[in-house]
């Protein structure tokens, strides 16, 4: 069986384990709108379906636990979505942010086949010691404590033999799914399934890279390189891969561990202000944060300093987003929600669909909420939140990277509040704000941009009378064509192409009609029940062919 075969069969099986999922969380209505009921396998047509869920599971419950059954590929979807508040309701992502892919361990004879595989040596060549139980398990891959030969404590995160197979597999079903979907269900197309797949599968295939994970390590390090209050490990590439990853191992204190925080003499006040100013360090100052800060990826070192773990998820923000975030503070600042909503026009977010008036009518809404309050007491996280679901209502998309940005926003915050209740994020993020807007209005600053600028526009004037000059030599040929891109002038070119081929079809249709006449009128031989035989055969020839052209036409409905 060649590898093709192999695929295709591992997709029909996994469309079946799908449909099964779908019906048993009583989602049948989908199964029956996508038309994938026959890919149920028939055994489970023919076994009795026991329920499994409670009278008081809501529709969110019911999708959680469908995706923790399906498995790795499908949590990671549901993890992904529940970053994305203007993609589905509120209800859902916060439903699906409790997805936990924690899983039973593969055992260490794997691990051992895997590390010698990809780094080329045996573990005992490389560890002087390495704990056969994993300190973490996840559906991708799990960690290991270990020590190098030259006594440097390490972490050691081994991915999960054939997960990438599974993956790619999913990820194909869900192309099929997704596209099928956009096409045949109008409700669906709200939501854009096909461009929700490939952002996850653009997620997916980094996170199962441990490489990137890496190299976003490295580049926290060289931005936090002279922070005094923040370390991140370091990365040992030579014990490193697409599919292990060996990090310094961190000796320190869960940020979670209050008592043992309050033992050592920790401040939890001072360690959630230093949080919350890294994050937005790295958002104002950096352009590149970290998207997952919650006290399992924030311990706390003895000589007081605080480490920042796991990097798979981290968000980059260019010069100019982080530019049009500073503006669309400023725009919401001031009311000014006609700009505003041009700074959305320029990320792309609004379609020409949208109600602008009453997307405006309902920001100013959301802004008298807040309007005359002070910088206290105001809740950053619940206005992105709102924000966010307003944004939805009118589907208004957001660019991942944004999307990503609020949720690291929100959980930077939650986890500053479990350690500080009366921590405000606003109030640390006003200084970076406004150094970031100063920054901004410096001569220097203005002056390069202007040059920029003015450097840009000298290109395109440069080069425009050479470009006239092309274009009006095409046009003095007659060699100059327009195109036009556009869904209906396909359909129309479509149409016209379909009547003119009926139209060359009749005629022809009559033409038969026409010469077998004038044969049997000539008494053409030879004679066929006592008839010219190439007119009788001209006449069925020219009553098949009219009769399937009418068949064609019914058929179609276009009479």
């Amino acid at each position: 069986m060649n590898r093709r075969k192999i695929h295709r069969y591992a997709m029909i099986k996994r469309y079946g384990k799908i449909v099964d999922a779908l019906i048993k969380y009583e989602f049948e209505h989908i199964v029956e709108k996508l038309g994938i009921g026959s890919m149920r396998p028939l055994r489970s047509r023919l076994r009795k379906q026991e329920r499994v869920l409670k009278d008081t599971d809501t529709g969110p419950v019911k999708a959680r636990l469908m995706l923790e059954e399906l498995g790795p590929t499908y949590i990671k979807l549901g993890q992904i979505l529940s970053m994305r508040q203007d993609l589905i309701p509120s209800e859902y992502t916060k439903e699906f942010s409790k997805l936990q892919d924690e899983v039973k361990p593969f055992p260490i004879d794997e691990v051992e086949k895997l590390i010698e595989k990809e780094l080329e040596s045996g573990i005992d060549d490389i560890f002087e010691f390495f704990q056969e139980i994993p300190i973490a398990a996840a559906s991708i891959g799990q960690v290991h404590r270990a020590r190098l030969k030259n006594g440097s404590d390490v972490v050691v995160k081994v991915q999960r033999p054939g997960i990438t197979k599974t993956i790619e597999t999913d990820l194909d079903i869900m192309h099929s799914i997704a596209s099928f979907a956009e096409e045949h269900l109008p409700e669906a197309r709200l939501y854009k399934p096909v461009e929700i797949v490939e952002e996850f599968e653009r997620s997916v295939k980094a996170e199962l890279d441990y490489t990137q994970e890496g190299r976003n390590a490295e580049h926290f390090a060289r931005n936090f390189h002279d922070h005094p209050h923040i370390y991140i490990p370091r990365v040992y590439w030579d014990y490193s891969s697409t599919k292990v990853l060996t990090l310094e191992y961190i000796d320190g204190v869960k940020s979670s561990s209050f008592k043992e925080l309050e033992r050592m003499g920790f401040d939890r006040k001072d360690i959630a202000t230093e949080v919350l100013e890294a994050f937005m360090k790295q958002v104002y100052e950096d352009g590149f944060f970290h998207a997952d800060l919650h006290p399992g990826n924030v311990m706390i070192m003895e000589d007081g300093r605080i480490a920042l773990l796991d990097f798979g998820m981290a968000g980059y923000l260019s010069h100019d987003i982080r530019n049009m975030l500073i503006d669309s503070l400023i725009a919401l600042t001031r009311g000014d929600i006609l700009l505003y909503i041009e700074i959305l026009r320029d990320f792309g977010s609004i379609e020409d669909d949208v109600d602008i008036n009453s997307l405006k009518a309902d920001i100013e809404h959301l802004l008298y909420k807040y309007y005359g309050r002070s910088v206290k007491q105001l809740n950053m996280a619940i206005m992105i939140e709102e924000m966010i679901n307003l944004l939805r209502k009118h589907h208004v998309r957001i660019p991942g990277n944004i999307a990503l940005l609020g949720k690291g926003s929100m959980t930077a915050e939650g986890f500053s509040s479990m350690m500080d209740p009366d921590i405000n994020l606003t109030l640390i993020a006003e200084p970076f704000a406004k150094k970031a807007l100063k920054e901004r209005l410096k001569l220097r600053k203005i002056a390069d941009t202007t040059f920029r600028d003015l450097n840009n526009w000298s290109r395109v004037l440069h080069r425009a009378p050479l470009k006239i000059s092309h274009i009006l030599d095409i046009a003095e040929r007659g060699h100059l064509n327009l195109r036009f891109d556009q869904d209906a002038l396909d359909k129309l070119i479509s149409g016209i192409d379909t009547a003119s081929n009926r139209l060359s079809f009749s005629l022809i249709i009559a033409a038969i009609i026409i010469g077998s006449s004038l044969i049997i009128q000539a008494g053409m031989e030879p004679y066929i029940w006592g008839m010219p035989l190439l007119g009788v055969i001209g006449f069925l020839v020219a009553g098949f062919f009219g009769m399937w052209l009418v068949i064609y036409i019914v058929r179609t409905g276009r009479i």
